[in-house]
């Protein structure tokens, strides 16, 4: 069943809902990338809240107008509308009072996500148009989705991605740096409107599908999965679109093969599966290659200690020294040195001499700074700097006639 999913064999409704869903995980993804890189992750929950109230309003005035309530054109127009006016008035309370851009959110979500519940049960209670199924925009539903709704779902995913292509680069500059951006003439301003704008989109296009709740998950999971990947932001941007649009198909072929499973719901936990994966596996910034590097830096000074006490003719009592060394053909069963042991002992207390030579002068400031207890000196100094130093160590000699 699920393999009939995955590769579009469902029937025709499945087939929409898994493209439409990639489509609009795709976009989702790229577009949250530079909402997370600008530090404004919870612009996206409070754009999401807002579009209630006017998802309720257009239903209301398409039924008064003897319409179908549910057109799903004219509620996506009312809750692009109703998500302009808040994030409108989020930005008039951050730049006209002292209100915190996170208290400005608070407040502009909760009002009007409060107004909308308001409204939904006014609706219920009034019994005009066709208002079952109305509630399916707080979690998405998918169920009975026809062609032209998945159209326009994906047609608005696919108009998202290529604004957001066509205006990366400036984007992208604006989120790293606002303050160089506007030294170098852009309009800040202007591109967080833009930026803003796209999330709106991608918020509103994808109300049917994920729910205004759990939109914001789709913006920002495939960003934070990415940037575990990838220290370039281009990479990251090419990645979220790709875990978007993954963790979207999957979980709508997921979600289309069992029966009483929500399509956004399944999405945000594949989404958040994904992410899982990468914190633990993620070869640079994953917790697994964390302790690896964490294993190597505690064995390197182990071993560095451990030839230290050797050359000093000290006892070692540390047994992962002890196994360290023997391992490494240092150290002989019965605690006495190798003659490799005895010859990486003497070099290292005298890469030690050599170091406080260094930091005891003024002119290698520089190298002295690069000292860590582990790093050999050979990396940092020329031959001819460590052989100055080792006359200065080993003092004048006498010249024999």
């Amino acid at each position: 069943m699920l393999l009939d999913a995955l590769t579009l064999q469902l029937g025709y409704n499945a087939t929409l809902v898994a493209i439409g869903a990639a489509l609009l995980g795709t976009a989702a993804g790229i577009t949250g990338t530079f909402l997370f890189l600008r530090k404004r992750a919870l612009v996206s929950d409070a754009v999401s809240h807002a579009t209630l109230p006017g998802v309720c309003i257009a239903f209301l005035l398409m039924a008064l107008a003897g319409g179908d309530g549910r057109n799903l054109a004219g509620l996506l127009l009312g809750s692009a509308v109703s998500a302009g006016i808040g994030l409108w008035c989020m930005n008039w309370l951050t730049r006209n009072t002292r209100l915190a851009e996170d208290a400005a959110i608070g407040a502009v979500l909760s009002v009007f996500f409060g107004f909308g519940i308001v409204l939904l049960t006014v609706i219920q209670t009034l019994g005009v148009g066709r208002q079952a199924g109305l509630e399916g925009f707080l979690l998405g539903s998918t169920a009975g989705m026809l062609y032209s709704d998945a159209l326009v779902i994906a047609a608005g995913g696919a108009v998202t991605l290529l604004l957001v292509l066509l205006t990366r680069r400036p984007m992208t500059l604006v989120a790293f740096d606002p303050e160089y951006a506007a030294a170098r003439g852009l309009p800040v301003d202007r591109i967080d409107l833009l930026m803003m704008g796209l999330v709106m989109a991608v918020t509103v296009v994808g109300l049917k599908i994920v729910g205004l709740i759990l939109i914001v998950a789709l913006l920002i999971i495939p960003a934070v999965t990415a940037r575990f990947w990838s220290e370039r932001s281009d990479r990251v941007v090419l990645l979220a679109g790709l875990f978007g649009g993954i963790a979207a198909y999957i979980g709508a072929a997921l979600s289309a093969s069992a029966p009483n499973l929500p399509t956004g719901p399944i999405i945000v936990l594949v989404s958040f599966a994904l992410f899982a994966l990468s914190l633990l596996l993620a070869p640079n910034r994953g917790v697994l290659a964390a302790m690896l590097r964490h294993m190597r830096f505690q064995r390197r000074v182990h071993l560095r200690q451990g030839l230290l006490a050797l050359a000093q003719g000290q006892a070692i009592y540390e047994s992962l020294t002890l196994r360290l060394l023997r391992r490494a053909g240092l150290l002989r069963a019965d605690g006495v040195a190798t003659a490799k042991g005895q010859a990486r002992a003497a070099k290292a207390l005298r890469d030690e001499r050599r170091w406080e030579v260094v930091r005891g002068d003024v002119t290698q400031e520089a190298a002295a700074a690069l000292y860590d207890g582990l790093r050999d000196i050979e990396t940092v100094l020329t031959v001819d700097q460590i052989q100055e130093i080792d006359r200065r160590i080993d003092g004048p000699r006498e010249v024999l006639s």
